[in-house]
């Protein structure tokens, strides 16, 4: 529990004077009513069961005393905007497709393409995902290179999914690095509107923490899984362990494989699902088969669905100020029920 406006938390310091003065005034009435003959006459005291039956009464009689004060002090208590963490049904958080455009991804083991029906699956994953995630697009073949910043503008991530072509050799560490490149960019980005001619502090890398633990971010990787360029993907991996960031691989294509044409010379490419387990593993993340174009479109479904709600801090003033409301007003109503009056 936390409070916008703390400081006026003092204000319950008062509840003790107020007590102590509605103590005064009540004796001063008892008082008046004693002197007038209108207090409990001294033949009220015999008789069997008298004294317990005035020790009943002082009961009853302080219970609306007791409901008046609960009631002020949690209203004091809501003057200080208390907040609260709680769960809200809103998912969030930063998506990173990382699609593989080698040459290789141009196979037709999966229908029409491997590329197309990679594309098409992405498309339907963007279309599904709730407001306040954000999706980014990497691109990778021999290099990784950001297609679209992360953002909550669906259209622009679609317009960049639709204009991926295959080219080139394939590198899933450069894949890896330029999407935890893009997560960065997006949780902490670079100051701008300055200039300032000091030398750079040396950059530092941030400690380890357990695979998986940062629930804000994922990467999807979109991939055959073979792998001709350096860096090394399990090392690419690790990093992103270290960092905390999962990531869940998607094996596109068939494990037999196929043959096809590259620069005039034909290639046999298949599925490199072991390379992909790997990477899954490392990172806490999951590896998922799609050898057609429906389960493909079905693993996207699933890793959706696993995208995990932060706790958010609300504001839970209205609850005390209800509460401490229907304290004083049950305190009204025993006191006109047992005394004829308020307190």
């Amino acid at each position: 529990m936390s409070f916008v406006w703390p400081q006026l938390l003092v204000a319950l310091l008062l509840l003790p004077l107020g007590i102590l003065a509605y103590r005064a005034v009540e004796a001063r009435r008892r008082h008046r009513m004693t002197a007038v003959g209108l207090g409990l006459g001294a033949g009220s005291a015999s008789g069997p069961g008298s004294v317990p039956g005035r020790r009943s009464a002082r009961r009853r009689a302080s219970i609306p005393g007791i409901l008046f004060v609960l009631g002020l002090a949690v209203l004091l208590v809501a003057l200080a905007r208390p907040q609260a963490s709680v769960s809200l049904p809103h998912s969030e958080g930063t998506v990173i497709l990382a699609f593989d455009v080698s040459d290789s991804m141009a196979a037709d083991d999966l229908k029409p393409t491997r590329m197309e029906a990679a594309k098409a699956a992405a498309t339907a994953f963007v279309q599904n995902q709730p407001a306040g995630v954000v999706i980014g697009l990497v691109a990778f073949s021999d290099a990784g290179l950001s297609v679209q910043a992360p953002t909550d503008d669906q259209g622009a991530v679609l317009a960049a999914i639709s204009r991926l072509q295959p080219e080139r050799g394939t590198s899933l560490g450069q894949g890896i690095l330029a999407s935890l490149s893009a997560i960065e960019t997006e949780e902490n980005p670079p100051p701008t509107n300055y200039y300032s001619s000091r030398t750079p502090a040396p950059s530092t890398s941030p400690a380890p923490v357990p695979p998986g633990s940062d629930s804000s971010a994922l990467i999807i990787l979109l991939t055959d899984g073979e792998n001709t360029q350096p860096p090394d993907p399990a090392s690419a991996a690790q990093v992103a362990a270290n960092r905390g960031v999962r990531i869940d691989t998607v094996g596109i294509g068939t494990t037999a494989g196929t043959t096809l044409t590259v620069g005039g010379f034909k290639v046999h490419t298949q599925l490199d699902a072991a390379t992909l387990q790997q990477v899954a593993q490392v990172t806490g993340g999951t590896y998922i088969p799609a050898d057609s174009a429906q389960t493909l479109t079905n693993a996207y479904g699933d890793l959706g669905s696993r995208l995990v709600a932060k706790p958010q801090t609300i504001e839970v003033t209205a609850i005390f100020a209800g509460g401490g409301t229907l304290l004083l007003v049950l305190g009204a109503l025993s006191s006109l029920f047992w005394l004829g009056r308020l307190p």
